[in-house]
């Protein structure tokens, strides 16, 4: 899979650029500002209707600009297919497949598959559980699109859910009562959706972790089982379920979990605890209070690694998302994104040397040197709104 051509109008900084790629090593050079980023964004958008850097749309459109538009041209086992999309803030995007009009934009998901590195990565081992739980779902929906639909029908129900939780709870203090059946309803809806989506997570995280220790080994230049602290790498799935999960649900591998099973025990656990939730006027159980625990043996790597595990555990996470990815038929391409400015020069090497192979790279640098000589190949310049392949 690779990305031949790309085409962006009034996307972020860029009025209009138009960029032929080929497959192998593309390195991209320009001096912060000067919009390098802005270009491989525009492909990970086509890839995951997301940004790696905002969480809305509206900073994608230039300012001034009333829409953008996107068009990458995808070659997958030598079928090329166009995907067009157009982002308008306040407004439905819309998007096309070969010019053609399709009912909703995440249509256009599985088209292209891109794994994307990039400092903001950082936040994966030492920020919120949020950003962990981004990262699992980003990956699931890169392997099965369909949960993109999971996905926003259970933050609909959360929604709907919490608003009823709270106003039932603030009619409780006030010396009113709670219409409890239509809690029971929404219940029903919560469970159901969360049970898909834990579901998909718990056989995901089963799937990749091998991925992930063996990935992290090799970017320490160790050993697959041992690292020099003696500590191997693992992550595991922590839910609010807690006791009350099903039992290896999810593991081993081979053995998906039981969406049905999970959802008699979201409804159990939802009905124990929902004297603390109308005090609170929150949702305490779902997938959105789950966290994805990443480990170095038995310590947490959020507050126990260094920069340089921290750095290592994320090139890790990555690694074993393109492996896997790779397995179910489709490798995607890699973006490297201003990341080697963050590595020392081992990692450096060791990164370059281990994604050197793949179907499609796509680097960034502020600084030609900083790329590893093993990412040599088509370079273009970036600079004053023109990006100029350099032959």
């Amino acid at each position: 899979m690779y990305v031949r051509h790309l085409q962006v109008t009034d996307f972020r900084s860029w009025p209009h650029a138009d960029l032929a790629l080929e497959p192998g090593i593309t390195v991209l050079v320009g001096s912060n500002g000067q919009g390098k980023t802005n270009l491989v964004e525009a492909i990970g958008y086509v890839a995951t209707l997301g940004s790696h850097r905002v969480s809305t749309d509206a900073p994608l459109v230039r300012d001034g600009a009333a829409r953008a538009v996107v068009r990458a041209a995808v070659v997958n086992s030598g079928r090329e297919l166009l995907v067009e999309l157009e982002i308008t803030p306040g407004k439905a995007n819309r998007a096309r497949i070969n010019r053609g009009a399709v009912a909703k934009p995440r249509d256009v998901l599985g088209i292209l598959r891109t794994v994307l590195f990039a400092p903001e990565d950082l936040a994966i081992v030492r920020g919120d559980p949020g950003e962990r739980r981004r990262f699992l779902d980003d990956l699931l929906v890169s392997r099965s699109p369909r949960y993109a639909g999971v996905r926003a029908d259970y933050d609909r129900v959360l929604k709907q859910r919490s608003a009823l939780l709270k106003s039932a709870g603030a009619a409780r203090r006030g010396g009113g009562s709670a219409d409890v059946r239509t809690l029971e309803v929404w219940d029903g809806h919560l469970a159901r959706c969360g049970a898909e989506l834990l579901a998909g997570r718990l056989d995901l995280v089963a799937a990749i972790a091998p991925h992930v220790t063996s990935a992290y080994a090799n970017v320490a230049a160790t050993d697959e089982a041992t690292l020099p602290s003696g500590r191997v790498a693992d992550v595991r799935y922590r839910s609010s379920l807690g006791e009350s999960l099903p039992a290896e649900c999810g593991v081993p591998l081979g053995k998906a979990a039981d969406p049905a099973e999970l959802e008699t025990a979201l409804l159990t656990e939802l009905e124990r605890v929902r004297p603390q939730e109308l005090e609170r006027g929150v949702s305490l159980v779902g997938p959105h209070r789950d966290d994805l625990e990443l480990l170095l043996g038995d310590l947490p790597a959020k507050g126990y690694a260094s920069h340089g595990e921290s750095w290592s555990f994320v090139l890790a996470l990555r690694l074993a998302s393109y492996h896997l990815l790779t397995e179910d038929g489709a490798e995607p391409v890699l973006i490297l994104d201003d990341v080697f400015a963050e590595l020392d020069r081992r990692r450096r090497a060791r990164l370059a040397d281990l994604v050197a192979g793949a179907e499609q790279v796509l680097v960034t640098a502020a600084v030609a040197e900083d790329v590893p000589p093993e990412l040599t190949g088509a370079r273009f310049d970036v600079r004053e709104g023109e990006v100029r392949r350099v032959e």
